[in-house]
């Protein structure tokens, strides 16, 4: 308790001095001294000395006044502060004094700590930030054992029913379906939405509450359509119905079938994953009204994401096992429809097995920012090192008044400190702008919540500070290893400045190459992009428009819907500068594929260990492969005399082909798929389907005319101007369908998720090869303009003495070209090195690209020329006729 209210007392005291009381302190004090000294004065007097003699004597008895007074102000106050507050004022007028510095100082950490807490807070929000809602760390997705890409759907619903009602280690289990859409109709408006299929206990399991209303619960579901109720998000409710809490307990139509509304969900909520915002949620049991087909009671169509929260004590490891014990019985009960795949256990939220993926181009590129930073703070420490350097004769004559190496130390330190924190601010500032931008940013995976909390504040501080030890020791040391005498004569400033250009060597050598891989890794990317844009996708999406017409909202079907189906190809093919037009029932790589077994001709027991092949599956009408741009090889198209009452035919892809009949001719050939025997009438080209790091897949074009398939989207091929033809579409359409919403979108636009990946890693290490090549060339300038300035006398003297141009260049800038050609070439093997963390980056990285290496090389020998041009200038410009009239 003294030693607290000891604290007190000085805290009180310091803060007193601060205010201005501290004259009146010292005089109290200094009347205290001159009374001792006259006491010991008069003492010496009666003791027969001289007044001079007794004053002196008296005042080498009481030592020395200077010392007693700091000895009075470590007892009565905060010396470790005041002391600080001095080294702050001290370091902030030394900064002052060196504008140009500050300025390069402030930016190169403003750059590095920025770019950092930019990565920090999407890595925060993806990998960090827990979903909204309760106990998500016990929260788990169903997942085959086979990694996939993409959020594919796990089981049929009848299956789901299975593993929920057999299982024993799950208190609970949940069914979404995440490829609902529709047009919702409400006040004589239609817009297209997109959203969930649940379960009734999916809000239940989940454990979250509604904003406005309720949610429906599994005690409402009675049997298919026995459910219509529904379910908004914050963001339709406050942009299709204004935010009107009255919506609660109204009608709608999805699809034009009658839905109640009966609540909004929470502003945060969105389902399960990070990247999907759902319009609404609707019960499942409803799906036939959505969708238009029923999939509750078939095993074949795989459509529901499985998700569950595990038993008190269960461990993931045990649910795994039973599940993949019920998977195996159910294969047994239902060998045609299940496989008996085992399972897996993953935490929900990335879109499925993607998480992997983005996990490990988030940590790859925050290993690369961070070696963005090592580089800012190399560069730091070579101008720290050089300034440090030229104030010698200052810190000599401060150690020669009385100050401590510890004490020059600490001011060098305070002086980065300094530095760190003002440069920090400004970096945390700009991210936390850029991090809004992104907030507020939908990307084609979707909208991510990005918000600045404590953690990235955090990181910000860490980041700080650590910049500051990292870049602030090197002139620390110098100081504490510093010889004054020697510095004080002069002499030894040039034994001084060779040892210490040794460790300004390492820096600028280890900043060139962190700054070469970086721009190696940037390259990477370019490439990867390239890669990317020109991989053959077997359809050409360039000038080529979709359009979603959502025909399941017509109340057609059987043939009255073929017909309708009809006439809009024909209405598009009329519409002006059209030159293709066909429909499919799903477009390439836009989610949610699975294979459909297929037997070959004479199989008798349709079970999957007997399908020849497991192919994707497409519908489409006459014309959707020109309109599509996919070149038929051979064969013919289908056509419209393909009818239920014909021969079932196909079209097959040519891995389709190669796997089922190997050297034999498929034309003609035949196979069973969905219990039709079809006859092969043509091949076309290979393509992506699913996405664009997939194998050669095998896949069946079907004709419209012999398929019941509702699911339709319009491919039309024009050279005109996307919004031109869109809108002599639209008007086209209207005259056919006025009461359904049209959507129409170039096909390379809805791409973009797909190309996604690649444009994020070329943003983001282009982003961060740009700051490598700044942070070299002020690295390198730096280097060549400190030499040049400090041997100005030197190369005066080699020019008088007859050296020639190239020689005065490589005394000048001789040093800074070596660390630049050493540097680059441990950063190319590095980036070699490197490959397998770029490869999380980059589709097919490969660092050992001739180009890629060749670009490095050229790109480092540029920034080399650019960064030492000016100094080499300097030197050559040399006067040594000036030169000695200076001297």
């Amino acid at each position: 308790m003294r030693a607290v209210r000891r604290f007190f007392t000085r805290l009180l005291n310091f803060s007193t001095w601060r205010r201005g009381h501290e004259d009146r302190g010292d005089n109290r004090l200094r009347e205290e001294i001159e009374s001792h000294l006259a006491s010991l004065t008069e003492e010496n007097i009666r003791a027969g000395m001289t007044p001079e003699e007794a004053h002196r004597q008296a005042r080498l008895k009481f030592g020395a006044v200077e010392a007693v007074r700091e000895g009075y102000h470590a007892e009565e106050g905060l010396p470790f502060l005041e002391t600080l507050l001095l080294d702050v004022r001290y370091a902030l007028r030394v900064l002052r004094k060196s504008p140009a510095f500050t300025v390069v100082a402030l930016v190169t950490l403003m750059l590095g700590i920025g770019a950092n807490v930019v990565v920090f807070g999407v890595l925060n929000a993806i990998l960090l930030h827990p979903l909204d809602v309760s106990e998500p760390q016990n929260l788990y997705q169903l997942r085959h054992k086979q990694w996939m890409k993409g959020r594919l759907l796990t089981t049929s619903y009848p299956a789901f029913e299975d593993f929920r009602r057999r299982n024993t280690t799950f208190s609970g289990m949940a069914g979404i379906y995440g490829y609902s859409g529709g047009g919702l109709s409400w006040r004589n408006a239609v817009m297209s939405v997109n959203g969930d299929e649940v379960t009734g206990n999916y809000f239940d399991l989940l454990g979250v509450r509604p904003a406005i209303g309720r949610f429906f619960h599994a005690v409402e579901e009675h049997g298919p359509d026995s459910a219509p109720y529904l379910v908004l998000s914050d963001t339709l409710w406050r942009r299709a119905f204004h935010a009107d809490p009255g919506v609660v307990g109204t009608t709608v139509e999805l699809n034009r079938h009658p839905f109640t509304v009966v609540g909004v969900a929470q502003p945060q909520f969105h389902g399960t994953e990070r990247f999907a915002w759902p319009d609404y949620w609707i019960p499942m049991a409803n799906e036939g009204q959505v969708e238009g087909l029923d999939y509750l009671r078939s095993r074949t169509f795989i459509t529901v994401t499985v998700i569950g929260r595990l038993k008190p004590g269960v461990t993931p490891e045990q649910a795994t096992e039973n599940l993949n014990a019920i998977s195996a019985q159910l294969a047994k009960e239902y060998p045609e429809t299940d496989d008996g795949q085992p399972l897996r256990l993953i935490h929900p939220g990335l879109i499925g097995d993607e998480g992997d993926v983005i996990r490990g181009f988030l940590w790859s590129v925050t290993v690369l920012a961070l070696l963005v930073l090592a580089a800012a703070c190399a560069n730091l420490a070579s101008l720290f090192a050089a300034r440090t350097a030229d104030r010698s004769r200052e810190l000599a004559l401060r150690v020669a008044l009385g100050s401590s190496r510890r004490r020059l130390a600490r001011q060098l330190l305070t002086e980065a400190l300094m530095v760190s924190l003002m440069g920090g601010a400004a970096g945390l500032g700009t991210a936390y702008l850029l991090l809004g931008v992104l907030s507020r940013w939908y990307s084609p995976y979707g909208h991510l919540a990005i918000s600045v909390d404590a953690r990235v504040y955090l990181a910000g501080l860490v980041l700080t500070l650590g910049s500051a030890l990292l870049f602030g020791m090197v002139p620390a040391r110098q100081a504490w290893q510093s010889n004054p005498l020697q510095m004080m004569k002069g002499g030894g400033a040039a034994a001084m400045r060779l040892r210490k250009f040794a460790l300004r060597d390492l820096l600028l050598g280890a900043q060139i190459a962190i700054c070469t891989l970086l721009v190696t890794a940037s390259l990477v990317a370019v490439r990867g992009m390239v890669r990317v844009l020109h991989a053959p996708l077997g359809f050409q999406p360039q000038g080529a428009m979709l359009v979603d017409t959502s025909l399941g909202q017509s109340g057609l079907a059987g043939d009255a819907l073929l017909d309708k189906k009809k006439a809009i190809i024909d209405a598009a093919r009329g519409a002006p500068g059209v030159t293709a037009a066909g429909t499919v029932s799903r477009t390439p790589m836009t989610g949610g594929m699975h294979g459909v077994s297929v037997f070959r001709p004479g199989t008798t027991e349709f079970k999957l260990n007997n399908a020849a092949l497991a192919p994707y599956v497409f519908t489409m009408s006459p014309g959707y492969l020109e309109a599509a741009g996919t070149r038929l090889l051979s064969g013919r198209d289908v056509s419209w005399h393909d009818t239920a009452n014909t021969p079932n035919v196909a079209i097959v892809n040519q891995t389709f082909a190669q796997k089922m009949w190997v050297q034999t001719s498929p034309i003609g050939q035949r196979f069973i798929v969905s219990g039709h025997l079809t006859e092969v009438v043509g091949i076309a080209e290979d393509g992506k389907y699913h996405d664009m790091q997939e194998s050669p897949q095998p896949v069946v074009y079907l004709p419209l005319s012999q398929s019941d398939d509702s699911e339709m989207v319009l491919v039309v091929r024009s050279p005109r101007a996307p919004n031109e033809i869109a809108a002599a579409l639209e008007r086209t359409l209207r005259g056919i369908e006025p009461d359904v919403p049209i959507t129409v979108e170039s096909w390379s636009d809805t791409l973009d998720g797909e190309l996604f990946p690649a444009r994020a890693a070329t943003v983001a290490l282009g982003v961060m090869g740009l700051l490598a090549a700044m942070l070299a060339v002020t690295g390198i300038f730096g280097m060549a303009a400190y030499s040049v300035s400090k041997r100005m006398k030197e190369l005066g003297i080699r020019v008088a003495l007859g050296a020639r141009r190239t020689q005065v260049m490589s005394a000048a800038v001789g040093r800074p070209m070596v660390l630049l050609g050493v540097g680059s070439a441990l950063g190319l093997l590095a980036g070699i090195l490197a490959s397998g963390l770029l490869g999380h980056i980059v589709y097919q990285a490969n660092p050992r690209d001739p180009v890629v290496v060749g670009g490095a090389v050229l790109t480092m020998a540029l920034l080399g020329i650019a960064a030492s041009a000016i100094p080499a200038r300097r030197a050559l410009a040399v006067d040594p006729s000036k030169l000695m009239r200076e001297e």
